[in-house]
């Protein structure tokens, strides 16, 4: 079980493989995580990303044991971006523990995140 995260995790391709999908491995998703995720495609340079930033930095430690945020840079990890097809940054993935995930692009508002925490993660 893992212990609660109260900020965000940067993934690299292989943290990715091991804490929430080997592409490698499987074409069918399987979310290989404990909990609920949202996974956050940003680069360092884009503005709507670094508006998003602090808004995730809050949400992990709201939920933290709940969900966890990971932030993948698009500009370091570009194989996994490609594997995800991102076209636009930033793009977000809401990773529900059973199911498939569901992507948000651009710059949301915090109640937009609490609300897909809601309904597409089923976190209270």
């Amino acid at each position: 079980m893992e212990t609660a995260i109260k900020q965000t995790v940067h993934l690299t391709a292989k943290d990715f493989k091991e804490k929430v999908f080997n592409y490698d491995e499987g074409k069918e998703w399987k979310y290989e995580g404990a909990i609920p995720a949202i996974i956050d495609f940003y680069a360092d340079w884009c503005q709507p990303c670094k508006m998003v930033a602090p808004v995730l930095e809050d949400l992990a430690s709201e939920y933290a044991g709940k969900i966890v945020i990971y932030k993948v840079n698009t500009e370091e990890e570009q194989e996994l971006a490609s594997v995800f097809g991102i076209q636009s940054i930033p793009t977000l993935l809401f990773v529900p523990k059973e199911g498939q995930p569901q992507a948000a692009m651009g710059a949301l508002p915090k109640q937009t995140f609490v609300k897909a925490i809601k309904e597409v993660l089923l976190i209270d």
